[in-house]
This record gives structure tokens, sequence and C-alpha cells, in this order.
């Protein structure tokens, strides 16, 4: 791997590691100002509904201009999000504004990594991006529950600077000041990215032509046999990592008794399990065999039902790291299959927007669900297994789906084909 990659996995970590303390600082931000429960998953919502809302613009924005630039611009976006909560405005807004960022930072990140690797690397780069953005998720959160303990936010207004006021009265304001540094850095690195030398062909710049070229893109990819399986999956994935994250919260409070910040430690746990997993299928798993991993995704499914047996910690860490390396494994070749398949259709920015807007719209449908049974008031270990049981069955479908495209068309042959 060459120092671009580095440097763009470097900026990747920043951006990420501050997105995911943010989402941690804004939770603890909606309890002090006694928010209702069901409030809380709908800051995921507005996070990605932008993902959704924007799929048809952003892919040709990424690939109008140099990638290195777009990450720049979209990640002080993200820091405009983080500093509107310090001027009470509401978390939910603020948060949905830093969506609006990673929406248009994400098919840049991906896009660079087909111009500068070749399709051979696509597998282990990602598990790197995959495992990088994973370890991000886990510092970030944890580092979201250190930044919210009372203690640590206690220190952290101690922190003076002579002749300056700097206007932090709150613990939770000393957090966003950490993390907004964190989105600073993530930036700088943002300006070391190498230009690639890509350029494509004249971006369109008509609305209503945008969305007609992304409606064909979407119909493209889902029609690939390849495609459609792979974006299966990974949709899937998308929905119910976001909803587990939430799940792994209200299931610490229920029936493990933890705070906040402590439980914010065991979605981190989940991550540990993700990096685990997607750092062994980038070592095992060549693009050939990447359909052969599916079977996990039923495993996993059926782990997570376990979860409602469990009222001891240390029973708590090993089971979640299970669930999140059997995920691991699963998704980081399907997202391989996807991106080759994606370069090969049509343009890197263009078949990531698609992706995106597939995956997120999972995660909106799924998070609203899952806000529903929270206002609902439904006992945690109900919902637990009711998710473990819509995911396995899903996977068994998509299975099942491979199997019938199989029999009319060898798949292998047709990545071997694209290959000569």
């Amino acid at each position: 791997m060459n120092r671009g990659f580095y440097t763009i996995m470097a900026a990747q970590f920043f951006s990420s590691l501050a997105d995911n303390a943010l989402l941690i600082a804004a939770i603890s931000l909606l309890a002090t100002m006694h928010s209702p429960a069901w409030m809380t998953p709908l800051l995921k919502l507005f996070f990605v509904l932008s993902y959704v809302l924007l799929a048809a613009f952003v892919g040709a924005f990424a690939d109008a201009l140099p990638k290195g630039r777009v990450m720049f611009v979209t990640n002080l976006i993200k820091v405009v999000g983080c500093a509107l909560m310090f001027f009470n405005v509401h978390p939910l807004f603020a948060y949905a504004i830093v969506g609006f960022g990673a929406a248009a930072y994400s098919p840049a990140k991906y896009g660079i990594l087909t111009e500068l690797l070749p399709a051979e690397r696509l597998v282990a780069a990602n598990g790197w991006i995959e495992g990088l953005t994973v370890a991000s998720i886990i510092l970030g959160t944890v580092l979201g529950g250190m930044l919210v303990n009372p203690k640590i936010g206690a220190a952290l207004m101690t922190v003076d600077f002579p002749m300056i006021d700097t206007g932090i009265d709150t613990p939770v304001e000393a957090a966003l000041c950490v993390i907004v540094v964190s989105y600073i850095v993530a930036a700088l690195f943002n300006l070391r990215i190498p230009d690639t030398g890509a350029r494509y062909s004249h971006q369109e710049r008509n609305p209503i032509k945008l969305v007609a070229d992304f409606a064909n893109c979407f119909n493209r990819l889902w029609a690939d046999k390849l495609g459609q399986i792979s974006l299966a999956v990974t949709t899937l994935f998308w929905g119910a990592g976001a909803t587990l994250q939430f799940i792994v919260l209200k299931w610490a409070e229920k029936s493990l008794h933890m705070p906040l910040d402590r439980a914010a430690i065991l979605q981190g746990v989940v991550a540990i399990g993700v990096a685990l997993g997607a750092v062994a299928a980038a070592r095992f798993v060549p693009l050939k065999k990447s359909l052969s991993v599916m079977p996990l995704g039923i495993a996993m499914g059926l782990v997570v039902i376990l979860m409602t047996m469990v009222t001891n910690v240390w029973v708590a860490y090993p089971l979640l790291v299970i669930i999140g390396a059997l995920s691991g494994y699963f998704v980081v070749p399907m997202n391989a299959l996807l991106q080759h398949r994606g370069h090969v259709l049509m343009s890197a920015g263009h078949s990531i927007a698609v992706q995106n807007f597939n995956e997120n719209l999972s995660v909106l449908t799924m998070l609203v669900l899952y806000a529903l049974m929270v206002k609902a008031d439904l006992n945690v270990n109900i919902v637990i297994v009711m998710f473990g049981l819509f995911v396995s069955g899903t996977m068994y479908m998509v299975m099942r789906r491979h199997a019938a495209n199989q029999r009319e068309h060898d798949s292998l042959a047709l990545i071997g084909e694209h290959k000569h």
C-alpha cells in the first residue's frame, strides 16, 4: 500500500472517531434535556437522512473534484454541525448537519480507493478501511463515554486559558471541544491526500438529470446478478448494525444495570469483534470466494438472540465479540465484491452513492421500527429476539435468491470474464 492510502486512512480515522464520540455526547445532551427515550434512536435517523436524500447528488460531487478536496470540504461541514450544539441548537438538528457532511464524504473516501489501487488489492484495502473505521467506532464510542463521565467532564472544565474566556460551562460543552479538535486533525490529513489524477467526464449539474442518472445506476446494480446479492447483504448489515448500537445501550441499561458511560464501552466491544472479523476476512477470503461467507449472516442473527439469557457482564463481553466477529467476517468480502461490480458497471462515486442510498434507507427503516418499539415500551428481550430472527430470516432468503441466480447463470464465470 502506498503513502496516499495511509493518509486517507488517517483522515478517515479521526473523522469517524469524532462522529462516534459526538453521538454519545448528543445522547447525553438529550438526557440532560429530559427528552423522551424514543428520541435517542432518532439521532442516528437524522444523521443518515442526508445519505438517502442526497444520494443522487453526492456521487457526482465526489467525481467532480479531486477526492482529497471533497473530503476536506465535507469534513468542515461536520465541524459546523458539531459547533451548533454549543449554541443550544437541538441535538437532532445539529447531528443532522454532521450527517450531511458525512453523506458527501463517503463516496469520496471509498471512490479514491479504486483510483489508487488495482482490483486485486480492494479486499485487503477494504479490510484495512473497515478495520480502521471499526477501531475509530470503538475508540470514538469509548471516548464519548469517557467525555460524558461526570468526573472527566468536571476535570476538562478546569482547563483554563489565560486571558481567554472559553465560555465552556458544562461537561458536555467541554466534550464538544475535544470532538472539534478531532475533526480539525482529520481536516489537516485531508489536505495531505495526493491528487490521483483521475478525472471523470463532465459531471451533470441539472438536478433532474442527476436523479434520472442515479435511478439508472440504481437499476443497473440491482439487475446485476452479483451486485444484487452483495447489495442485499450490505444493506441488511448496515441497517442491523445501526439498530444493534441502540439495542446494546438499552440492553446494558436493563439487563446489566449500566450507566451510559459504561454501556458505551459495550458498543466498543462489539466493534472489536467486527475489527477482528474484518481483518480475518481480508486475510483469508479472496474476491472470487466472497459469496461463500453468507451462512455467517444467519449464524450472527441466531447468536444475537443469546443476549436475552445474559445478565453477567463477563459473559456479555465474549458474546458481543462473537457477534461482531461474525458480522465483520461476512460484510468485508461483500463490500469488496460490491465495489468491484460497481467499478465494472459504472464509476466508483456513482456506485457508492447507490450503495449508501440502499444501506441508509435500511438504517432509517430499522431505526424507525426500533423507536416505535421503545415508544410502545416493549421489553428489550422481545426486541432482541425479533431482531435476531429478522436478520437470520433475511439472510436465508438472500442465500436462496443467490442459489436461484447461480442455477440461471454461473456467476463465477461472470467475474472471470470481467477480469480478462
